[in-house]
Order: structure tokens, then C-alpha cells, then sequence
């Protein structure tokens, strides 16, 4: 018996309950980047780690810098309550997309993370943008 095979697998409507969950509160870079470039942005995506300086040496295109430890419910209140946040941070060893996704879940917001971070958008070859156009 294998590693794999020595826990039995979930049933399919646990994996199906599990897989769901998950994919209510991430999204992936790729999926990012296809709603960028197809004109289907229905999402605000946040910037929500580093310095303003960082912001505009390297960002998504389109994302906002709005740091995690300055989210509050005076700076949301720019965008309607139904919006959708999707927030980014450095990459996988980094958690600030994770504490910005709770400040944003108790203010009673829909959150992504978009899982990869800046390190899976560099991984997956997409553009970064520059400048400070979208700086909190």
C-alpha cells in the first residue's frame, strides 16, 4: 500500500463539497489574467502587501495597492457593498492576501485570493505593469 492509497479518498460529494469551497474563496492567476485581458473584469483586485515604492516598480495591471494593515470601512466604502474583492500578495510564502481577505470577509465582503501571488503570475509569463496610476 502506497502513501496515496493508505488514507481512502474522500466520497465524491465530500470531494465535490470540498473542491467547491475551496473554489468560492480563490481564484488562480490564469484565470486572473483571462478576465484582464478579455475585458471581463468584474472583480476589484487589491495589491495588499509593500511599500508604495514596490507598487510602482511591479503590480498586476489593473490592481490597486491597498495594503492589508490600512483596510478599513471607511477606505471600502469607495465601492459598492456587492463588489468582489481579489487580492494578491508576493506569492505562496507570503500571507497579507490572507489577512486582507479576513479584514475584507468581517466588513461583510465577497473575497478571492488569488493563490501564486506575484511569484505565480511571474511563473505563469503574464506582464506586470509599473507606476503609481492606481497607489492607495
Amino acid at each position: 500500500m502506497s502513501y496515496v492509497t493508505d488514507i481512502p479518498a474522500a466520497s465524491p460529494e465530500e470531494a465535490a463539497s470540498h473542491f467547491m469551497h475551496r473554489l468560492s474563496v480563490e481564484t488562480d492567476c490564469a484565470d486572473v489574467h483571462h478576465a484582464l485581458t478579455h475585458n471581463e473584469k468584474d472583480f476589484v483586485l487589491l495589491h495588499v502587501v509593500g511599500s508604495p515604492d514596490a507598487f510602482a516598480r511591479r503590480h498586476l495591471p489593473g490592481a490597486i495597492h491597498l495594503p492589508h494593515n490600512t483596510i478599513s470601512p471607511e477606505r471600502i466604502t469607495e465601492w459598492p457593498a456587492d463588489t468582489l474583492f481579489v487580492v494578491y500578495c508576493a506569492g505562496p510564502h507570503c500571507n497579507g492576501a490572507d489577512f486582507a481577505a479576513l479584514k475584507l470577509a468581517r466588513l461583510g465582503l465577497a473575497v478571492k485570493i488569488m493563490i501564486g501571488g506575484i511569484t505565480g503570475w511571474q511563473d505563469e509569463g503574464f506582464s506586470f505593469a509599473s507606476g503609481i496610476e492606481h497607489a492607495a
